[in-house]
């Protein structure tokens, strides 16, 4: 039985994200994202106009009149949502919570899909796999990847990024367009391999979650900072500007290296930050990504 403060917060996103999936999005994720291929369909009278490279000669000499091949776009894809669940993504200084924009976000991602016919699969990762919705249509489906997305109780906090894309390999047979939500907060040896091995077999999008506070601390005085991830508690002077010079520094020298990696590998990227609206970065996304293509 779903809590009601649950289906609301369900609903609400629902309505929030189909929304945009329709208004903002529409046409844009069709052309975006291709099929498998071409699919042959008929053969069928030559016409003025056809491509030559087109025609059936086996057909043509059987009936002594030219005919072509018809293709069609063979349109079906399967997108899976990769989700961090890890304890860092349970933060924000402004806004929402890196984890409510995660939800957010695959639901937005999955509605796009679904209302294009495409199949939607779910694996939400700690250190370890915690959930697996393989793919499926309709709206039923999606509906239940973002009540898992939202409602699911992760039971580890670290992060391993590298076994989730290496479970993805091996559940996901077919090419999938793969979106990885996550802040990234992980060793960037082993994301780097993962990622480029996936990355041959999938088209992996990394959809990176951020906050303010992670680039920049504010002077509040004696500060308590615990790591999410492993409980370990430092005490700082956020008076000190050298530290807060420091700190900015190695935030960006962080960032600068995530941004060289995912160049590295010929990954596209969508920075999603706490303190902007997600749909501005996700139609930036799309309107690159369609030019590009043409």
């Amino acid at each position: 039985m779903i809590p009601k403060d649950l289906f609301k917060k369900v609903r609400r996103i629902q309505i929030t994200t189909s929304r945009l999936a329709t208004d903002v999005f529409a046409g844009q994720y069709h052309s975006v994202f291709k099929g498998r291929g071409m699919e042959f369909e008929e053969v069928r009278d030559y016409q003025i106009g056809d491509d030559v490279r087109t025609i059936d000669w086996n057909v043509t000499a059987r009936t002594g009149r030219p005919h072509v091949k018809k293709f069609v776009e063979e349109r079906e894809l399967t997108v899976m949502l990769l989700v961090d669940a890890s304890r860092s993504c349970q933060f924000a200084s402004i806004h929402e919570l890196k984890s409510k924009l995660a939800a957010e976000i695959a639901a937005l991602l999955a509605f796009s899909a679904v209302r294009n016919n495409d199949k939607v699969g779910l694996i939400v990762f700690t250190d370890k796999i915690e959930k697996f919705i393989p793919p499926r249509k309709g709206l039923k489906n999606v509906l239940r990847v973002i009540r898992e997305v939202l409602y699911f109780k992760p039971q580890n906090p670290a992060t391993n990024i590298a076994q989730a894309l290496d479970y993805l390999n091996k559940v996901a047979i077919r090419r999938s367009v793969a979106f990885l939500i996550s802040d990234f907060f992980a060793p960037q040896d082993s994301v780097k391999r993962a990622l480029a091995t996936t990355n041959k077999h999938h088209d992996v999008i990394a959809v990176t979650l951020n906050d303010p506070r992670e680039k920049n601390l504010p002077d509040s005085g004696l500060v308590a900072l615990e790591d999410a991830e492993t409980g370990a508690t430092r005490l700082i002077d956020t008076t000190d500007r050298h530290l807060r010079d420091d700190y900015h520094a190695r935030a960006v020298k962080r960032l600068a290296e995530r941004e060289k990696l995912f160049g590295s590998i010929g990954m596209d990227h969508i920075a999603i930050s706490t303190d902007a609206p997600y749909a501005d970065a996700m139609v930036k996304f799309f309107l690159k990504r369609r030019k590009r293509k043409r």
